[in-house]
Order: C-alpha cells, then structure tokens, then sequence
C-alpha cells in the first residue's frame, strides 16, 4: 500500500539561505584514522565535510541560515509568526532548537522541532506550508539543521567519513494570485514511513527505551549504527516509487522537471534514483562532494545554492525529496 498524497497550492518560496562551518576535513584528513580517501569517492562521492567548532551548537548554525534567509527574502524578523525547525541533533532534549532559535532571532512567533532524521527537512516544510495555505500563518521560516559529526563513530570507518554539519533556511509566503494554473505551490506531495526498518539507521541509547548508561556509553550506544547495503536499497527504491506517484499526482512527467534536489547521502544513491525515474542528470542538484550528508540541512542548503547560482526560476518545476532514519521519506513537486 502506497503512501497517501496532498497538495498545498497558493504558497511561495520568498528566500533562501544556508551555513556551513568554517572547518574543511578533506578526505586525505581522515586517513590518519585509517580512511581510505579513494575509496570514499568512489563508494560515495564525498570529498569533504565541514566540521562544526566545538562551542557551536545546532542553533548557531540554524540561526546564521535563517538570517540569511530572512535576508534573501527582505522579510524582517518581525513579520515571521512560525518556525519550525527540521533538527536530529537538537541543543538540548528539551527546550527545543525551535524555540532556541525564537528566542535568539527575537521573533514573536510559535516554534518547534519536527525530528524525521534526514526527510526531516520535507515534513517541516510540508507542515509550514499547510499553515500558509489555509491563512493560519503569513510568513513562516523553516530550518533544517544538524551536527552530524556529534552522532558518528570515528572508530567507524564505513560511518564516519559520510556525514557533515550544515544548515538551510526557507522563508515562506502566500501566493495570492487568482490563477491557479500559475500560482506557486506544492503541486503533489508524499511523506512517508517504514518504521520496520528503523534498526537500520538508530541512535541506540540516550533516548527513554534505553538510557544512556555508563555501560551503553562505553558500548558506543551514543553512536548512530547504520546498514549501509539496507538503506541504500531502500532510498534507491522509495525514491523511485515517490517520485512516480508525485508526479502523477500531478499529471506531469520526468522530462518537465527543471530542477531534481535530492537529499544528498551518497552519490550512488542519486545516480541509481535519477536512472530509475528517467531524470536527465544535467538536471540534479548536487553538492555532496562537498558537504557530505548533512540530514535535514542537506536539502535546504541544496535549494539555496541552486536557487543563488541562478538556477531556479518562477514557475520552474522543482522536485524535492528527502529520506532517512526511521524509516521516513517525503517528496514534493514544487512550482516555484
């Protein structure tokens, strides 16, 4: 049984914006700790990640993407009435980086966190944009951010080198023109879940069903674990199966797609998607070398590069698609 599929139409992308630390390791770094660099490229695609600083927080990194966000889209912090922030890797279990993130931008607005790892960035903007559609919000700020290098294992050779921090800023609006046929929008979208397959990708303490003891932390229990030949398939898979049913939700086909933003975890990932939906490759975001996988910011700082280097235009077709732990996913077919 597939997924069910909505729309949310009359809701625009007003700005864009990201962040990434200033802290470059190369894969030749990691070779001190026993990583092969070719291998990397060659089973992944990375070639380098940012590294936040130790007294950096998901907030800063959240907060500099929504800044520039804001600025992008000449919204003044005043105006913004909802955050949601997309996050794995929170400041605290409690207060949320959400209201972190209010309280340090000064807005007067409600906030939370939605965690569904790295399709967390798709539910958050799918959540944001309802509440711009049905008038319940005017100008809504949605933030994917994480510090993966706080949940990797560098004992872990296959783990270790594939994850990044980073974060990504949306700011959305409403689109009032009468034309529906124009108006910018979320065509057809798709979230999803598998949650028999979460012991694929898991943090394994730390939460209520095992705490993080002194005997799960000398375990490495505070690490994530992931079966990386399993979540392959699966993202190869549920990718494919989304993205036809986006788009035929939509009664559009591959070939009218301007621009594909996929969340970016492994380059052979994208490559066996792209393939299995028929997507010219000319016409993928991609900036994994660089980046690595950063979950939920993965897709966000995607779209601001994308949308910076000139690359998006009003009334494109934009596909997004996010997939992760859980195990979750969401696409969505954006009009621009």
């Amino acid at each position: 049984m597939r997924a069910p599929l909505g729309k949310v139409l009359g809701v625009r992308v007003l700005g864009t914006g990201s962040y990434v630390p200033d802290q470059i390791v190369t894969n030749e770094d990691l070779a001190a700790l026993g990583c092969d660099s070719e291998w990397i490229v060659r089973r992944t695609g990375i070639r380098q990640r940012r590294r936040a600083a130790d007294d950096q927080a998901t907030s800063d990194l959240a907060l500099q993407a929504a800044l520039r966000a804001l600025h992008d889209a000449d919204v003044p912090t005043e105006e913004i009435d909802l955050i949601v922030v997309a996050t794995m890797t929170p400041d605290f279990p409690t207060p949320s980086t959400g209201c972190e993130l209010q309280r340090r931008l000064g807005a007067v607005a409600p906030a939370m966190d939605v965690n569904a790892a790295c399709a967390g960035f798709m539910y958050a903007v799918v959540t944001a944009a309802q509440f711009i559609a049905t008038g319940n919000s005017r100008r809504a700020l949605v933030v994917g951010a994480d510090l993966m290098s706080r949940t990797i294992n560098p004992e872990d050779k296959k783990t270790y080198p594939l994850f990044g921090d980073a974060a990504g800023a949306v700011v959305l609006g409403a689109d009032e023109r009468p034309d529906s046929e124009s108006r910018s929008g979320i065509l057809a979208y798709q979230l999803g879940s598998e949650g028999c397959g979460g012991e694929m990708l898991c943090i394994p303490a730390g939460g209520s069903r095992r705490q993080l003891s002194p005997d799960a932390f000398a375990a490495g229990g505070q690490y994530l674990r992931m079966d990386g030949r399993g979540v392959f398939k699966w993202a190869v898979r549920v990718f494919a199966e989304s993205a036809h049913d986006v788009l035929e939700h939509a009664s559009l086909t591959a070939d009218q797609l301007d621009l594909v933003v996929m969340h970016q975890a492994n380059q052979r990932i994208i490559d066996s998607a792209v393939a299995d939906v028929r997507v010219d490759a000319d016409r993928v975001f991609v900036n994994l070398d660089h980046y690595g996988n950063t979950s939920a910011a993965s897709i966000p700082l995607a779209l601001d590069e994308a949308a910076r280097g000139g690359g998006i235009r009003r009334g494109a077709h934009v596909l997004l698609s996010g997939f992760g732990s859980g195990l979750a996913w969401g696409t969505a077919l954006w009009r621009w």
